[in-house]
């Protein structure tokens, strides 16, 4: 299937008014699976404009069905787009901002050459945490690594090692500068930045080796400062 003639057609069909049009996800980096979606950012001034009841509307994301393939939009005004671009970048997650500096264009309007210098940058620069964060995500993992320790039911013990590889895969992350991600890009994020890294965190987590995931958790808590645990206020 042609999926860039697809998203095309999806396009002129719900939003004729788009102006800039980034296909992103699997699609755009040719590695699609069979239950992979079609990933677009849709800009445009007017692009609501002739929608019923959308008056004041700056942004819309909903999944759609279209010729047997799911397509997930993310939709933007011009100033939508800069909204939920800020409220990204303040969580470290800018996911809209990676789709429209890395995704695949398929139509490129007056504002887009601009909207992608200046948030190229942003992502460049990496996230910003502050002390206050850092010692609080570090507080969070201490807890959780306790309660790992302490668990003897293993389905407690299961949830608590996978909320503690997400905790610790994102401090390892932002404390180097870099963004963090949810779900599979997590993992993937971590892995492009530092393979070895990933590999020791991850490798004990799927052998079932409880001792040494913890003692890998208890070895990236050091190396990002230490435990926190008595005498932190949040």
């Amino acid at each position: 299937m042609d999926h860039l003639a697809l998203a095309e057609r999806f396009i002129a069909a719900h939003f004729p008014a788009a102006t800039s049009v980034i296909l992103a996800g699997s699609t755009a980096r040719g590695t699609r699976t069979p239950s992979s979606d079609l990933d677009l950012l849709v800009i445009g001034e007017s692009l609501f404009a002739d929608v019923p009841d959308a008056t004041g509307t700056s942004s819309h994301a909903a999944t759609y069905g279209f010729e047997g393939e799911a397509v997930e939009v993310f939709a933007y005004t011009p100033s939508g787009f800069e909204e939920w671009a800020r409220r990204g970048v303040a969580q470290h997650r800018p996911v809209i901002v990676h789709m429209l500096v890395e995704g695949l264009t398929l139509r490129a309007g007056p504002e887009l050459p601009s909207l992608r210098e200046r948030w190229a940058s942003v992502l460049d620069a990496g996230p910003t945490v502050s002390e206050a964060e850092s010692a609080t995500r570090r507080y969070v993992i201490t807890d959780l690594l306790d309660d790992y320790r302490d668990a003897r039911d293993p389905l407690e013990r299961h949830q608590l090692a996978a909320a503690l590889f997400d905790r610790t895969a994102e401090l390892i992350l932002l404390t180097n500068g870099r963004w963090i991600a949810s779900g599979k890009w997590l993992p993937r994020r971590l892995r492009d930045f530092d393979p070895q890294r990933a590999r020791l965190l991850s490798a004990p987590l799927l052998a079932g080796d409880h001792t040494s995931f913890a003692a890998q958790i208890e070895h990236e808590l050091d190396i990002a400062g230490g435990r926190i645990h008595e005498g932190h206020e949040r």
